[in-house]
């Protein structure tokens, strides 16, 4: 059985909800935190939880982002505006991604996908 994969979004304009169906349609478990400037407690959430991967939605990405790594000392990289960016930061163990708005259903499932891929990639090593 695979590992589920725990996922945490943070929307500063307290969204989510597309990117959290995409996740489970995938198998992972998603955490939508509500409320408005609810990326800025990606991190703590994180944490409290205990997840695998945060995502974090503003104009850029990176308020929730680097909050979460300043706090807590996850990797972050943020400023994606696809999925196809933020691909290869899934690939190199990054745990905190960060976008502008793009509450899509798609990238929820992309990003548990290829997550699963780096899972298995680095059970290889």
């Amino acid at each position: 059985m695979e590992k589920q994969i725990k996922i945490v979004i943070g929307h500063r304009l307290g969204k989510g909800q597309n990117v959290a169906k995409g996740i489970e349609q995938a198998g992972g478990i998603a955490i939508v935190i509500p409320g408005i400037a609810a990326d800025m407690k990606l991190g703590d959430v994180m944490k409290q939880e205990n997840a695998d991967l945060g995502i974090s939605f503003c104009g850029s990405g990176g308020a929730g982002a680097l909050t979460a790594a300043n706090k807590y000392g996850y990797r972050a990289e943020h400023h994606f505006r696809s999925i196809e960016a933020a691909v290869p930061a899934i690939h190199k163990g990054i745990q905190v991604l960060g976008f502008g708005f793009m509450d899509v259903e798609e990238l929820g499932r992309r990003v548990v996908e290829e997550y699963r891929k780096y899972l298995k990639k680095d059970e290889k090593k």
